[in-house]
């Protein structure tokens, strides 16, 4: 299936080349070599039917090529190969279109290109006398062997002259260095999949408050879940970016809940973490609302605390900030809101700043405040500090550990920004906030001057949200 590629013959845009580029000048210093990186493979769901392929996300943001059974190497000095599916009449009536290795090289702007077929036969010539062989660690079981394979032939050639690759290199630092800020491009594209995703939330909530306008009695997760779906396609997102989380009531509580179905019933809070893709990028917005447009006085209650402490954390989110100050930020403000609002009684854990250092606030909130966001919902690149020694700091356990600091922000980093609250029925916990789970999450782009939530188009205040679900 030639997924995402609408156009086989339509000529890939300028920044694939431009990364490729970079990404072998940082491969020249560090001593040179060639890369090799394959797509994602076609995966059997049962039977004879496949899942709905999607390309290795590396490998698409070096090509833009969404087609499976493709190869990329890249050569220190710049040069690139591509090795694809050759044409082939009989397959593209069933399959669709291919682009084919004739096509490729101004498609795709490679230097060369070949059927996939020849790939053990051309891998062990471009191999020879490289000093050393790049690929993504840990990322593809059957690599390692088939690179083994390929260095194999180059060193029987030994008596003829030819050397072979002296070193083998992680690839996957320099990949994941290079998506880590995003261009210009990137960013339009995350804005489109953030409002589409808003779009659906906003559709989510119209959903309920019209079925229980009606009269209904209880709406189920997976009908709700279908709303999103459905405003995903129609604007054109190829699929959701991760499994979407539909939770009624009590179900918010469990973090990684999948939307199943359980009835939502008039005066429970529902829970939606969900985003669609676009164009290969993902988006991630959670949203908590009240079934039948009203929150309780104690939903409400919570929930000003959880959107104070977003705020908290998007007024963190900035150029020169670490990625950590906005979890710092945001427990400090939920911590208060524990002791104030009497989910932690004060006479046993003691003031804020003893919430904290102990972590009792871990009771009802047990993750961090953000990720990375970017061709994958938790995107790659590295949290910690690229260039700082290790240093004693709080482990959010009650502890300390030795490690390097956060990461420094820059523009065009994005993030999601998503603190919680999460209330099991336990002794000494107040009866009325039992059962209640509210996370509140958008997508930011780290901009000169702060941060741009690309997900706004869903409200989050709560009078807001209110008055949208009356309308």
């Amino acid at each position: 299936m030639n997924a995402l590629l609408r156009d086989p013959s339509a000529a890939v845009p300028f920044p694939f080349a431009e990364r490729r580029a970079r990404l072998a000048q940082w491969m020249s210093e560090r001593g040179g070599g060639i890369a090799v990186l394959p797509t994602a493979p076609e995966r059997l769901r049962n039977g004879d039917s496949d899942f709905p392929y999607r390309f290795d996300s590396h490998f698409h943001h070096l090509t833009g090529f969404a087609e499976p059974q493709a190869w990329l190497l890249i050569a220190g000095d710049g040069r690139s190969t591509l090795f694809c599916r050759p044409k082939d009449v009989e397959r593209e009536i069933w399959d669709g279109i291919r682009l084919g290795p004739d096509a490729a090289p101004a498609v795709l702007g490679v230097d060369e290109a070949f059927p996939v077929a020849l790939l053990d036969e051309k891998l062990p010539q471009l191999l020879a006398n490289q000093g050393a062989v790049w690929f993504p660690f840990g990322l593809h079981a059957e690599l390692p062997a088939r690179i083994e394979g390929w260095l194999s032939v180059v060193r029987s050639r030994s008596r003829q002259g030819v050397e072979c690759p002296s070193a083998q290199r992680d690839l996957s630092p320099l990949l994941d260095e290079l998506r880590l800020v995003k261009d210009d491009g990137e960013i339009a594209t995350m804005r489109r999949a953030a409002g589409i995703s808003a779009n659906a939330h906003v559709r989510a909530m119209r959903f309920c408050a019209e079925r229980f306008r009606r009269g209904a009695a209880s709406v189920r997760e997976y009908e709700i879940e279908a709303e999103l779906l459905h405003e995903f396609r129609r604007a054109g997102a190829q699929s959701p970016a991760y499994t979407s989380i539909v939770a009624a009531g009590a179900n918010a509580c469990v973090l990684h809940y999948a939307a199943g179905d359980a009835e939502l019933r008039p005066g429970e809070l529902c829970l939606i973490d969900a985003g669609c893709e676009l164009d290969g990028y993902a988006s991630d917005v959670t949203r908590s609302f009240p079934a039948d447009g009203r929150f309780t006085s104690a939903q409400r209650e919570l929930y000003d605390i959880v959107l104070a402490a977003q705020q908290a954390a998007v007024d963190m989110t900035k150029p020169g900030a670490r990625q950590r100050d906005a979890h710092h930020a945001a427990v400090r403000v939920l911590a208060q809101g524990m002791l104030d609002s009497g989910l932690l009684d004060r006479a046993t854990v003691g003031d804020v700043d003893a919430v904290i250092e102990s972590a009792a606030y871990r009771q009802f909130y047990m993750h961090g405040t953000g990720h990375w966001i970017g061709r994958d919902v938790h995107d790659v690149g590295d949290y910690l500090s690229l260039g700082e020694a290790p240093v004693e700091q709080p482990d959010g356990l009650g502890g300390t550990v030795v490690k390097k600091p956060s990461r420094i922000l820059q523009a065009g980093m994005v993030v999601t920004l998503e603190p919680g609250l999460y209330v099991r029925p336990a002794d000494g916990v107040p009866e009325r906030f039992w059962n209640i789970g509210i996370r509140i999450e958008d997508d930011a782009v780290v901009t000169p001057a702060g941060c741009e939530l690309i997900s706004r188009g869903a409200p989050v205040k709560a009078d807001e949200i209110e008055a949208l679900m009356r309308g």
